[in-house]
C-alpha cells in the first residue's frame, strides 16, 4: 500500500483502513488550515492503482476489514464513476465490509448533485465527513472557505437525501471575540436547516503556515479564552432545533460533551456550566499547532 503526502483520518475512523484515493486538497484556501500548505498539489491516483493497494490490503488481512476510509482532503472530487468503481471493487474484496468513508467539501458536493450521489450510495460509500466550520457567511468568507450558507446547508441536505450519514464538524472559536455571538446563531441555524446525523464540535486553534495565525500574532484576530469557547458552545447547543448527535472527540476542545439532541441537551448544558465555573487555568493551555 502506497501514501503521498500527509495522510489525515478522523478520530472516528482510527479503526478503518486507509486506501488513499487522492493526494492533497483541490481547495486548500482555507486560512485556518495547514494541511497542505507546504506545496503539495491535488491529484485524483489511477483507479488501478487504488485497487492494487485495495489488494495488497486483502493479502494483509484477509477478509477482516470491516470500514474503509479513502484520504487525502477531498476524495469526493473524484470523478463520480471512479469513485463508484473503488467503492463496489472495496466490497467484492471484503464482505464484511460495512462502510466506505471519505472527507468532502460543500462545493464540490452540491457540483455532484442528487443522481451522482445517490449511485456513489448505491455503490457502497456511507459516511461522508464535511467541514461547515461556521454557519455564519462573514466568517466563512474570511476564512476563504469557499462556500456560503446556503451552499453548506444544501450539499449537507444532498447527502441525507442520497442515503449516505453525513457527519458536519464546527471549529469553536473561529469567529474569535468579534463575531462568538453570530458564529453560534447562524451555526445553530444552519446545523437546523441540514440536520447533520451527528455534529463534529472542534476548537479552533492556530496553526503553523496558515494566515490566520499571522492574525492572531498581529491581533487582528482575537481569540476566545477557554470560558467564552464554553459559553459560546452552550449557544449553538441551545440554538439546535434539530435532531443529531453532537461529538466533541478531539484533543483541541476544552470540555467533550456528547449525546443526543434535543433529549440530551440539557445534560451537555450541565457538563458546559460547571465547567464555566472552573478556573480558566485549569484547561488545557494555548498553543500552536503542527498538526
Amino acid at each position: 500500500m502506497r501514501y503521498e503526502g500527509p495522510i489525515y483520518r478522523p478520530p472516528s475512523e482510527a479503526d478503518s483502513l486507509l486506501i488513499q484515493a487522492t493526494v492533497g486538497c483541490p481547495h486548500n484556501r482555507c486560512t485556518f488550515c495547514m494541511v497542505y500548505k507546504d506545496g503539495v498539489k491535488f491529484k485524483v491516483r489511477p483507479t488501478e492503482e487504488i485497487k492494487a493497494d485495495l489488494q495488497a490490503a486483502r493479502r494483509l488481512y484477509g477478509d477482516r476489514v470491516r470500514t474503509i476510509f479513502l484520504p487525502a482532503g477531498n476524495t469526493i472530487a473524484m470523478a463520480s464513476a471512479a469513485l463508484a468503481e473503488v467503492c463496489r471493487y472495496s466490497h467484492s474484496l471484503f464482505p464484511l465490509l460495512t462502510r466506505i468513508t471519505v472527507y468532502g467539501s460543500a462545493p464540490y458536493l452540491y457540483r455532484k448533485g442528487p443522481h451522482k450521489l445517490r449511485t456513489l450510495a448505491a455503490a457502497g460509500l456511507r459516511r461522508i465527513h464535511v467541514g461547515l466550520e461556521s454557519g455564519d457567511d462573514e466568517i466563512l468568507a474570511r476564512t476563504q472557505k469557499g462556500a456560503d450558507a446556503q451552499v453548506q446547508v444544501a450539499a449537507g441536505r444532498l447527502v441525507r437525501e442520497a442515503g449516505m450519514e453525513l457527519n458536519s464538524y464546527v471549529i469553536l472559536g473561529l469567529g474569535g471575540q468579534e463575531r462568538t455571538t453570530d458564529h453560534a446563531r447562524e451555526t445553530a441555524r444552519a446545523v437546523t436547516e441540514m440536520q447533520p446525523q451527528v455534529l463534529r464540535l472542534r476548537t479552533f486553534v492556530p496553526k503553523v503556515n496558515t494566515p490566520l495565525l499571522e492574525d492572531v500574532r498581529a491581533g487582528r484576530f482575537q481569540m476566545l479564552t477557554p470560558h467564552q469557547v464554553i459559553a459560546e458552545t452552550m449557544a449553538l447547543l441551545e440554538g439546535i432545533q434539530a435532531p443529531t448527535r453532537v461529538a466533541s472527540d478531539h484533543y483541541t476542545n476544552y470540555v467533550n460533551v456528547a449525546g443526543a439532541l434535543p433529549q440530551d441537551r440539557e445534560a451537555m448544558l450541565q457538563v458546559l456550566a460547571r465547567a464555566l465555573k472552573k478556573a480558566e487555568s485549569s484547561f488545557r493551555p494555548f498553543f500552536i499547532g503542527t498538526q
